[in-house]
């Protein structure tokens, strides 16, 4: 017995090392878990939040075409309202289920101000769709929606934990730019 009682030291040293490795690997691999599903949600609230923005742009876009059409933005491709009836009836249709999934998954911040850029798209739309033809109502306008898209993807930074990002605001060159003289 005295043989036994010699080694229980070492005996109690392995069993409390294997139990140390054991809690140890099982701490780790629930952390590394916890990292990757947070990384997925990430990746998945980023699919989300994209997909919402490039429902909001089909719209933005046909009302730049008819704006266009309507004499009141530069946009270079006109779109007469007649033709653009399908595009934005499309364009509304793949906007309902990017806002169900922006509702499901976004933070609070964020749906917000996706909420608040959809409206002003809304208001674009109705603006085209009532043929108005006032160039500074178009451009007020305008400068609403810009500043709407851009609260909506500071939101989406925030939430996402991302840095500060482009405005995305950006001029063109004049479409016909005069020729030097000789």
């Amino acid at each position: 017995m005295s043989a036994f009682i010699q080694q229980l030291p070492a005996l109690i040293g392995v069993v409390i090392g294997a139990l140390g490795s054991y809690l140890a690997v099982v701490r780790g691999d629930r952390a590394r878990f916890r990292q990757e599903q947070t990384a997925r949600w990430e990746e998945r609230r980023l699919g989300v939040y994209s997909d919402y923005a490039l429902s909001l742009k089909k719209t933005i876009t046909v009302t730049y075409r008819v704006a266009s059409d309507l004499g009141i933005d530069p946009h270079p491709d006109l779109l007469a309202l007649d033709d653009a009836e399908p595009l934005l009836a499309e364009a509304n249709t793949g906007r309902d289920p990017a806002w169900e999934a922006l509702i499901m998954l976004g933070s609070r911040e964020v749906v917000e101000q996706g909420r608040a850029w959809a409206l002003t798209v809304v208001e674009m739309e109705r603006f085209v769709r009532g043929r108005r033809e006032d160039p500074q109502a178009w451009q007020a306008l305008l400068a609403r929606q810009r500043a709407a898209r851009e609260d909506y993807y500071t939101a989406v930074r925030d939430d996402l934990g991302l840095p500060p990002g482009h405005s995305g605001r950006w001029s063109f060159p004049a479409a016909n730019p005069v020729p030097p003289q000789r």
